[in-house]
């Protein structure tokens, strides 16, 4: 059985960083039971060259349960092979007074039950974003703002 099981990979990727962002920031639950329910337990993330594993991410999540950002997703492409996904997304986030965007291009490997084993990344910070779309309401804190859609399949 394969991950994405027919899921629309865009739709997939922000149920997926919704899904974590909330019991992160909107649960009072232990760190480490929401990342193991989200990540295997060798899950490795390398963004930007800097490599983080599942001790590394939960110190990562610590300042981000008090801070309380606001972020949307916008998934400009998104496809799938197997267990892996590849997209091209924006990320806006809104923490406090801060307001910034963030260009992802991403690939991902998750297990047959929705889980992250392996993640790649880059990104690049994009000018603030005093104007940004960000979703304003606490109980849908990442939302799609245009349709993924996936290229089309090479012809021969």
């Amino acid at each position: 059985m394969e991950p994405f099981s027919g899921a629309d990979p865009g739709q997939f990727l922000i149920d997926f960083c919704g899904g974590f962002k909330r019991a992160v920031t909107e649960t009072e639950e232990d760190l480490g039971a929401i990342v193991d329910r989200f990540h295997t337990p060798d899950m490795a993330q390398t963004a930007d060259g800097h490599r983080m594993n599942r001790a590394r991410l939960i110190a990562h999540l610590r300042p981000l349960r008090k801070r309380k950002p606001r972020s949307r997703l916008r998934v400009h492409e998104a496809t799938t092979e197997g267990d892996l996904l590849a997209a091209r997304y924006t990320m806006r986030v809104e923490s406090g007074r801060r307001s910034f965007s963030i260009d992802v291009h991403y690939f991902g490997r998750f297990t047959p039950d929705g889980r992250l084993r392996e993640a790649h990344s880059l990104t690049r910070m994009e000018k603030p974003a005093e104007d940004a779309e960000i979703s304003g309401t606490p109980a849908s804190p990442m939302t799609p703002a245009t349709p993924a859609t996936a290229p089309p399949a090479p012809t021969e």
